[in-house]
C-alpha cells in the first residue's frame, strides 16, 4: 500500500501599493489595511515591523479560538501584548516577546496544555520562531462577572 499523496499547500495572496509617499496600502479578502511606507521610522500609522508584530498576534489568537473549540477549552476572551526586538547589523528581528491574556476558570494543567498547542501547532508562531527568539506566557484571568 502506498502512502497517501500530499495535500496541496495553502496559499495566502495579497496585493499591495503605495498610495501616496510615506502611505501605502495592502489589500486581503476585500479589507484594506494602511501602512506607513515612509523611509524613516513610522508616523500615525504601523510599519511594517508593526505588521508583523500583528501577525503574530493574530495567529496566537485565531489558536486560542481553533484549540478552544478542538479541547473543549472554556474561554470567555483573550488579549495578546507582542513586542518585537530588531537588532541594526545585520537587519533583522532578534526577538519576539508576547504575554497572552485568557479569561478562563479552567484549571492550571488545561491552560498549560493550551499554551503547548499555540507554540507546535501556530504557523506564524513557528515561522518567526525558526528565524529568532520567541518567548512568551500566558496569564489565566477569572472570566468576567
Amino acid at each position: 500500500m502506498s502512502a497517501p499523496a500530499p495535500s496541496a499547500p495553502a496559499r495566502y495572496e495579497v496585493e499591495a501599493r503605495i498610495v501616496r509617499p510615506g502611505r501605502a496600502e495592502i489589500a486581503a479578502r476585500g479589507s484594506r489595511i494602511a501602512f506607513d511606507s515612509s523611509p524613516g521610522p513610522p508616523e500615525g500609522l504601523p510599519g511594517p515591523a508593526e505588521l508583523l508584530a500583528a501577525a503574530f498576534a493574530a495567529c496566537l489568537l485565531k489558536n486560542v479560538e481553533r484549540f478552544s473549540e478542538i479541547l473543549g477549552f472554556h474561554q470567555d476572551g483573550a488579549r495578546v501584548h507582542v513586542v518585537v526586538e530588531r537588532q541594526e547589523r545585520p537587519p533583522r528581528f532578534s526577538r519576539v516577546e508576547y504575554r497572552l491574556h485568557l479569561r478562563t476558570d479552567e484549571p492550571p494543567q488545561r491552560v498549560a496544555l493550551l499554551e503547548r498547542n499555540l507554540r507546535r501547532h501556530g504557523t506564524v508562531y513557528n515561522t518567526i520562531a525558526a528565524a529568532c527568539v520567541v518567548e512568551g506566557e500566558v496569564v489565566a484571568e477569572p472570566p468576567a462577572g
